[in-house]
């Protein structure tokens, strides 16, 4: 069964994505937004929509909820904890928690920090993971319901996934999060490089999503807090992962 994705736009800078098996013709939708770009892009893909996954209930990801819903009869899985958009939810899932679509296990890992009721969505079959507001690229989601210390333990459930797993997150935050990141990793040739190339594909009008875990784990502070150039940088060498993580968010916060 051939297994496609179609990552569209909405908004000032986020992005949805449609997930579609050609075999069983069923297609979900990660996020709700914005009900009119997930309708242009099912037009274009011919896709018909069937499901909806939830990565949490901010409105930039589930205002379109209730329209898609309704007109489209599609079943929305979303997090166990309650929201204002949680009555929509047809199913609600929490940490470890598993399902089945279109003849694949998609596996939810709760990642809580941006919010607390934040789920990520990996399909192991396919090297995908959809990581809503909790990993972007060379960049991680500002801390709203939660602390930096679960942040952080959300961070290493990602990172323990396999290296080239692929990753599409929720916003084109790449151009800022690059600038961020050469400020506490001045030396790190990989990421000055990617840097590079990443403007290139902005200023010719390309997304930089999606990414791979490989190349955050060169390139992304937020999943270098091992190590030992930027701790020097940081002057905390002997300290914990979590808290160099923590001065690494509160530097972002106030770049």
């Amino acid at each position: 069964m051939a297994f496609q994705t179609h990552q569209f736009p909405y908004g000032d800078d986020n992005y949805g994505l449609l997930l579609h098996c050609t075999e069983s013709n069923l297609t979900a939708c990660v996020d709700a937004g914005d009900a009119a770009a997930a309708d242009a892009a099912l037009a274009q893909t011919g896709w018909q929509l069937s499901h909806i996954f939830i990565t949490h209930h901010h409105g930039d990801h589930t205002a379109g909820l209730a329209d898609l819903k309704q007109r489209h009869g599609a079943t929305v899985l979303g997090p166990a904890i309650d929201s204002a958009a949680s009555t929509l939810y047809d199913i609600r899932l929490g940490d470890g928690d598993h399902f089945e679509f279109a003849g694949r296990q998609i596996d939810v890992i709760a990642t809580p920090g941006h919010t607390l009721d934040m789920l990520n969505f990996y399909i192991a079959s396919e090297s995908i993971v959809c990581t809503g507001d909790t990993l972007f690229v060379m960049g991680c989601g500002r801390i709203f319901e939660g602390d930096a210390d679960m942040m952080w333990a959300s961070l290493e459930k990602l990172l323990a996934l396999p290296d080239q797993t692929v990753i599409y997150c929720s916003h084109e935050y790449t151009i800022a999060n690059a600038a961020f990141a050469r400020s506490v990793d001045p030396d790190n040739a990989a990421l000055a490089a990617r840097q590079e190339a990443i403007a290139e594909l902005r200023e010719n009008g390309f997304p930089t999503v999606p990414t791979r875990l490989d190349l955050e784990k060169a390139t992304n502070p937020f999943l270098r807090v091992d190590n030992a150039a930027i701790r020097a940088h940081l002057g905390m060498e002997t300290a914990s992962n979590a808290a160099v993580f923590t001065e690494i968010r509160k530097r972002k916060d106030h770049f």
